[in-house]
């Protein structure tokens, strides 16, 4: 029989959750590590108004995902006020209302910004271009001249702008430019006369991030887009092209980042604060999101998350085991008892583990062979067995709190069905093969339960199968490569010894 279809199979598993892993790891910034650190900014926007007895609705611009930045959270303080989150052709906006309101306001806009280093430029359509700009006379022909000035030596929209900013700026700046300047602010004037020149460009606000600045102001920069649809960012004051690393764009579609009907002095002012956190808890909220190709545990409550992180460490206790019997040929009492047995060792820790589970089977043993001389049928003998196991455990757990050995008191914690069943088969097993069956099938168990525990227990294991499920199938494939393995055993090459030295 062909053996294609199943080389077939466990191939698209082991590609299939590949992909799913790095795409998780890219599109979700989910890190490979649990110990990696991750930047974060806290913003504080202050809204202070004058009201007027009248009422009132204060409309501010807000920040959105962006090349370098993500938000995390957002959160308000608006005593008194109603508060909507809009989104519409002008951007992402907040907008506060009451219907009285007298004296000095206070609104309140805080956001964590996750640093993104690696993030892609987010699309902005162009702003379209005025139908006609209007000059009054001298400063016509001023714009004019300056516009010729630039365009002689430039060669694209960018090269233009950064050669209009310059006419501006320093020793540069001649006749025309301080005409101009006299009657118009510096960047209002340069969108105008990049629109008068045919380049689509508008003015945005940006924040420069800064650790532990307060009472900081939003900064204009100019927006300029090319022929292809791409745009960059120019320092009006200096012709500097390009974004800097610690520049938030807070209003990008060229609209009000304030405005306030209702009240007078309106003013904006932005406090703001850099910490590490965890890359895990940074990103959790992402993780939650509810789309196609975001299989995450995060989007469950808390307690079934809790749940799932114990379950996905199965699979690896179960690579283990199969590592061990099929290629090892390591003999267990019970195919996946010590998986079982290594769960519990995660909530029990690993010595005190070993020693509870090597007493309770010991104790259990000496009652079961006196159970053996009753001729009880097996039903009612595992049922008693189990019984024995549940009273050994309780009297372990009152003894260990008695002598302040509270590390004792986890060992209920242990698979009360599965002790039993393994106390079972080890004595059926004495009867039959003898204790040296028993210490082989029970050293082998308890090996194999530790080399499980280490591997289920490492926290880049837990990290990587809770937080990447394509992993599941990883190891779904490796699990059946293993089982189509038909050759020799390690342990069963002494049996040749002989052959070699003949």
């Amino acid at each position: 029989m062909s053996r294609l279809p199943f080389y077939l199979l466990t191939g698209i598993l082991l590609v299939a959750g590949i992909a799913l892993s790095i795409h998780r790891h890219i599109q979700f910034e989910v890190p490979w590590t649990p110990g990696e650190q991750r930047q974060v900014w806290e913003i504080e926007a202050q809204v202070n108004f004058s009201a007027q007895g009248d009422p009132v609705l204060v409309d501010m611009a807000l920040p959105s995902h962006q090349q370098g930045y993500r938000i995390l959270t957002e959160n308000t303080a608006s005593s008194g006020y109603g508060l909507s989150f809009l989104e519409d052709q002008r951007g992402r906006r907040a907008q506060w209302s009451t219907r009285e309101a007298a004296g000095a306001q206070q609104l309140y806009y805080s956001a964590q910004l996750l640093v993104v280093p690696d993030g892609r430029p987010r699309e902005i359509q162009p702003p379209p271009l005025p139908d006609n700009i209007h000059w009054e006379s001298p400063f016509a022909s001023a714009a004019n001249q300056v516009i010729e000035h630039a365009h002689q030596r430039s060669a694209d929209p960018f090269t233009f702008t950064r050669e209009l900013v310059r006419d501006f700026t320093g020793d540069r700046q001649g006749e025309n430019a301080r005409l101009l300047l006299t009657q118009f602010d510096r960047t209002p004037l340069l969108v105008r006369l990049l629109n008068e020149a045919g380049v689509h460009a508008r003015e945005v606000s940006g924040l420069l991030l800064e650790d532990g600045r307060r009472r900081q102001n939003l900064t204009s920069w100019l927006q300029v887009f090319g022929e292809d649809g791409k745009w960059v960012l120019f320092n009006p004051r200096t012709g500097e092209q390009g974004r800097p690393d610690n520049l938030l764009l807070w209003e990008d579609r060229g609209q009000a980042v304030l405005e306030v009907q209702g009240g007078i002095n309106s003013n904006i002012s932005f406090s703001m604060i850099q910490h590490n956190q965890p890359a895990a808890a940074a990103v959790r909220n992402q993780l939650a999101d509810n789309t196609l190709l975001n299989f995450s545990i995060h989007s469950l409550p808390l307690e079934e998350q809790a749940l799932f992180q114990t379950i996905l460490l199965i699979p690896i206790g179960a690579l283990v085991v199969v590592f061990l019997r099929v290629l090892v040929g390591i003999k267990t009492s019970g195919t996946f008892m010590p998986v079982l047995i290594a769960l519990a060792f995660i909530q029990t820790t690993l010595l005190t583990g070993l020693v509870g589970f090597l007493l309770v089977v010991a104790v259990g043993l000496v009652i079961r062979s006196y159970l053996s001389h009753l001729n009880l049928l097996l039903v009612a003998r595992v049922s008693a067995v189990i019984i024995t196991v549940i009273g050994i455990i309780s009297v372990f757990s009152v003894l260990s709190y008695r002598f302040g050995l509270n590390a004792g008191l986890t060992i209920t914690f242990f698979p009360m069905i599965i002790l039993s069943w393994t106390i079972e088969r080890m004595s059926i097993l004495w009867e039959e093969e003898g204790p040296k069956e028993v210490l082989i099938q029970g050293g082998g168990s308890l090996l194999t339960a530790v080399l499980a525990y280490l591997a289920m227990n490492n926290p880049w294991v837990r990290h990587i199968t809770f937080n990447f499920l394509g992993v599941q199938m990883i190891l779904m494939s490796l699990i059946l490569l293993l089982g189509n393995y038909t050759g020799y055993r390690l342990l069963e090459l002494r049996r040749f010894k002989p052959v070699t030295e003949d």
